[in-house]
């Protein structure tokens, strides 16, 4: 089945805006949220740390907010990654994106990956927990492995990455892998190194169905710019010849 047209709305609708630099000030978060209402996301991605000082200037704005756990590393124990989630959900976190210990799956230890995600899964209590892989730096085999983990842990999403890892971000090869193997059961949220509207678009037609941007107001400024090229070209006077 052929995924629904991507429009500028749709991506808006389905993009976790992310501002997850180190060292990000106060006034630097305030922009960034500013930005962010009048860009029109559904959601914003902030440090744990940030959650509570977001909280005014979104104040009446239906911006949601996503916070993130055991980040960008994954080796934190499971029990910590779980009182980060808790933390988190008290302090206002809609949405919780946990790293998982990538030595347990590159180990193929599935039990021991469940297990860490059900114990964020108890502390995220109804929020949407998505489980990040860091899919550039895992085989084929290690990313299915992951995903059925994570599936089976009660996970809402699997995610390819977090931004900050060498190895990369986000691939087609790996989204229609994640896509594949939890056959729409799970959402599947690209993030990593996604900077153009095409990139989107392709992403998208691979199966994802959530995106983890930086550079939104970028993307959104080349799709208009695409849009509006298509337009002319369509209605030239020219010969067409």
């Amino acid at each position: 089945m052929s995924p629904t047209a991507l429009t500028t709305g749709l991506f808006l609708a389905n993009a976790d805006h992310t501002l997850l630099a180190p060292g990000t000030t106060p006034a630097e978060l305030e922009t960034f949220l500013l930005a962010a209402r009048e860009l029109g996301v559904a959601r914003v991605c902030i440090s744990p740390t940030l959650i509570e000082e977001a909280a005014g200037p979104l104040r009446s704005s239906p911006v949601q907010v996503v916070t993130v756990v055991g980040f960008p590393s994954g080796v934190h124990a499971a029990e910590v990654k779980a009182a980060e989630a808790a933390q988190a959900v008290s302090d206002g976190a809609a949405e919780i994106d946990m790293v998982v210990n990538r030595g347990l799956v590159r180990a193929g230890d599935w039990a021991g990956v469940e297990a860490e995600i059900s114990a964020v899964r108890e502390a995220a209590t109804d929020r949407v927990l998505k489980v990040i892989l860091e899919t550039a730096a895992l085989s084929d085999a290690e990313i299915i492995g992951a995903c059925r983990a994570a599936e089976a842990a009660g996970a809402d999403f699997v995610k390819t990455s977090t931004g900050f890892d060498p190895a990369g971000g986000a691939s087609v090869h790996a989204v229609r892998l994640m896509a594949d193997t939890v056959g729409g059961r799970l959402g599947i949220k690209a993030s990593g190194g996604i900077r153009t509207a095409a990139a989107v678009r392709e992403l998208w037609a691979a199966g994802t169905t959530r995106f983890g941007v930086s550079g939104t107001a970028a993307i959104l400024a080349e799709w208009d710019d695409t849009a509006r090229a298509a337009s002319n070209t369509g209605s030239g006077s020219g010969s067409g010849y």
